[in-house]
């Protein structure tokens, strides 16, 4: 059974701080010994090909896999710095829907297909106590006009919605309740290159007016240049390059990073 681990305070508390995280599939290992730390505030871009190991690391970080060894401390409210993988199923939960939030690839896999834009956005604030539906709506309605789509949708289904709306619902259903730290998994995937310039533009507006801390997995140096603070590269489930995001993607140490960057330029 884990034990909660003690933290010692420090001048500069990070908001989450990963230690030694591992995770295996049989003889194959997912990701190991992942160590970093995020502060508030940060962004930091996980990047690698696919197979890199960077969604399963995401995945043990945002509670979709438990890790077969390490520990991962966030900076709960009212608890302090707590290990997150020692929280009970219905703790972890809870905050997922309040204080964390998870952005998908596909935004079907965020949304609820059969509830009407403005539930999906007001599903959040009801998990922690609003009861107001006026409010609850008018809430709906300023987020609509955040992400950008017409308010008169508000009662339309997301599967009317095109692929960028329905990220856009998802990003708005995530921040409504302004959590702080977001987990992005590819969050301009499988998007048109016009649609994916505009949702980047949003996400790098919101992320700012919020103060947002966020963990973003992508392919795409661009999105991690533009969104990132930080850049953690992986490569065959081991990180092998960390920095600021200027200073990796131009001038790249590890032989690995270099051919990352080299290829799409």
């Amino acid at each position: 059974m884990r034990t909660a681990i003690q933290v010692q305070p420090s001048r500069r508390q990070p908001l989450l701080s990963v230690q030694n995280l591992t995770k295996g599939y049989g003889k194959t290992i997912g990701c190991q010994n992942i160590s970093f730390d995020l502060f508030p505030g940060e962004i930091i871009a996980i990047v690698g090909e696919s197979g890199s190991g960077k969604s399963t690391m995401l995945n043990c970080l945002s509670g979709g896999l438990m890790p077969d060894t390490g520990s991962v401390v966030y900076d709960l409210n009212d608890k302090g710095p707590t290990d997150i993988l020692t929280l009970s199923e219905p703790e972890r939960r809870k905050l997922m829907r309040t204080d964390w939030g998870l952005v998908h690839q596909n935004p079907r896999d965020g949304l609820r297909m059969e509830v009407s834009a403005g539930g999906n956005i007001g599903e959040r604030p009801m998990a922690i106590g609003a009861r107001h539906y006026g409010r609850i709506r008018e809430e709906a309605q300023n987020w609509l006009a955040r992400v950008e789509i017409d308010l008169r949708r508000i009662d339309h289904h997301p599967r009317t919605f095109s692929g960028g709306m329905q990220q856009r619902l998802q990003i708005a259903r995530i921040l409504v309740t302004k959590p702080r730290l977001v987990f992005m998994d590819e969050p301009t995937g499988g998007l048109d290159v016009s649609v994916q310039a505009r949702l980047l533009d949003l996400l790098r507006q919101l992320v700012q007016d919020f103060a947002i801390s966020a963990v973003i997995v992508t392919h795409d140096l661009s999105v991690a240049r533009l969104l990132a603070d930080r850049i953690i590269v992986m490569w065959r489930g081991n990180i092998v390059e960390t920095g600021l995001a200027d200073q990796v993607l131009d001038d790249p140490h590890h032989a690995y990073t270099q051919l990352l960057v080299s290829s799409v330029l």
